[in-house]
């Protein structure tokens, strides 16, 4: 059996970090078993769905590593299949046309909850010998649910799943506008795709026993299934699309690499041994459903900030600018070509002190911008003796042919000697004058990143 999985999301809104994860996990393992991966948008929901999410959606797959095969399956382009499947089952006997208004609908949820039990509806329209239809009401479709027995799913993540039927009802498949539902049209399209493993939340567990008695009515072949534990917030609740860190553009945004979000995503609830950093080809090689955890997993932002670092420590500096320019394009102000050769030079230095592409982006100011302002409580800090060290410094510095970091040392040191203070007195006020700012990468490296010229520029600004 060929294996084949797919990832569906909604185009209501930005991808969901918890969605990244689940089109992760179903690539992972359709790259490992040398089947398909399949992108399938579900936009059904036309009130909702939007081309921008749609496009979003996509982009951010791909940002992340995560490329589907062929063109992405539209939903709601497959509509008249769902409809005809809907009239099968009418006809088959496996479902049937429900009155209820809208009204008793709503009582029927009321009582339910003064009662302080879970809705089900009450299967009115199940056997309609004595009833009179009504002529001003269209009807629903509602398929026929299993009333006695249990449900079995053989989970691989959960293992064996079972649920009475009697917590089951009469779910809707075709609405009164003639609509088809999520529960027949993901059956009907995963059928139709002929997906061989669904790989999904755990949230969608209900779903899946509704699903698979669809499958039994089409006497159609059923799927493997898996349902991965969802993930919460770092304070222990369900991750909602109201917390800061929920969707993937919320990363982007702060400059986090996609190597280092995808590592991360794959080792939040999937463990291998106890290794941590794994490269896309040990991805593929290693993951498999047996390491996923049947608990939730906590969104941990220092993990992930130090996973990011750890990447942008150990990227080639023309690759990570490459990272940066774009980073800066879509975010911030775009980097200007005559200062790339030399932020490209610097990232050797500005890179270890950055766990994110912002990071970068805010230690480069002092390249990309000539015009330094300093701060006032900064300016404060160098007093007389400061602008004297300073002056001493620039004099003996316009005379050095070649600046290297052997003669910039010789040069603060003496002036430490001479004055009675430490690096810090001679580093600091060099820096601000410099940079703007008592903070920043090492003075030798700003001096050196920067042309002579320019060194001498700024230093002579403050006296």
């Amino acid at each position: 059996m060929a294996f084949i999985c797919r990832f569906a999301p909604s185009p209501t809104g930005p991808l969901h970090i918890g969605g990244v994860r689940t089109a992760l996990f179903n690539w992972l393992l359709a790259r490992k078993n040398k089947g398909k991966f399949y992108l399938r948008i579900e936009d059904t929901d036309k009130e909702r769905s939007k081309d921008e999410f749609k496009k979003q959606i996509i982009e951010s797959l791909s940002w992340v590593g995560i490329k589907h095969d062929d063109k992405e399956f539209i939903q709601s382009k497959n509509i008249n299949k769902h409809k005809e499947i809907a009239e099968e089952l009418l006809k088959k006997g496996f479902a049937y046309k429900c009155y209820c208004s809208e009204e008793e609908i709503k009582e029927q949820k009321e009582k339910c909850k003064k009662q302080g039990i879970p809705y089900v509806y009450n299967r009115k329209w199940r056997d309609p010998k004595d009833l009179k239809i009504p002529k001003d009401i269209k009807p629903v479709i509602r398929f026929k649910s299993k009333t006695s027995g249990n449900t079995i799913i053989k989970d691989l993540v959960q293992g064996d799943i079972n649920v009475s039927n009697s917590i089951i009802e009469d779910f809707v498949i075709l609405r009164q506008d003639g609509s088809p539902t999520y529960q027949l049209s993901a059956t009907v399209d995963d059928h139709s795709m002929k997906i061989s493993h669904v790989i999904r939340g755990d949230d969608h567990k209900i779903n899946t026993f509704k699903q698979k008695q669809i499958y039994e009515a089409m006497k159609w072949d059923i799927p493997q299934f898996a349902h991965i534990p969802l993930i919460h917030s770092e304070k222990g609740s369900k991750l909602s699309k109201r917390d800061k860190s929920s969707t993937i553009d919320d990363y982007v945004k702060i400059g986090v690499l996609p190597d280092a979000l995808r590592n991360y995503l794959l080792r939040l609830g999937w463990a291998y041994k106890d290794k941590e950093i794994f490269s896309l080809d040990e991805s593929i090689k290693l993951f498999d459903l047996n390491g996923v955890g049947k608990s939730p997993s906590k969104l941990d932002m220092s993990r992930i900030l130090s996973l990011n670092e750890h990447y942008i420590k150990n990227m080639d500096e023309k690759i990570l600018f490459g990272f940066l320019k774009k980073y800066a394009q879509n975010y911030k102000k775009s980097i200007s070509s005559s200062k790339e050769e030399t932020i490209i030079k610097s990232l050797n230095f500005l890179k270890n002190k950055a766990k994110t592409l912002d990071d970068i982006y805010k230690n480069s100011q002092y390249i990309l911008n000539e015009d330094i302002k300093i701060a006032a409580e900064d300016i404060k800090l160098i007093d007389a003796n400061s602008k004297k060290i300073i002056d001493e410094f620039l004099g003996e510095f316009k005379n050095m042919s070649s600046p290297n970091k052997e003669g910039l040392e010789k040069l603060v040191n003496s002036l430490i000697n001479k004055h009675k203070t430490n690096f810090k007195g001679v580093g600091q006020p060099l820096r601000i004058a410099l940079v703007g700012s008592r903070f920043g990468p090492g003075i030798y490296n700003i001096i050196l990143s920067l042309t002579k010229d320019e060194v001498v520029k700024r230093i002579s600004k403050i006296n």
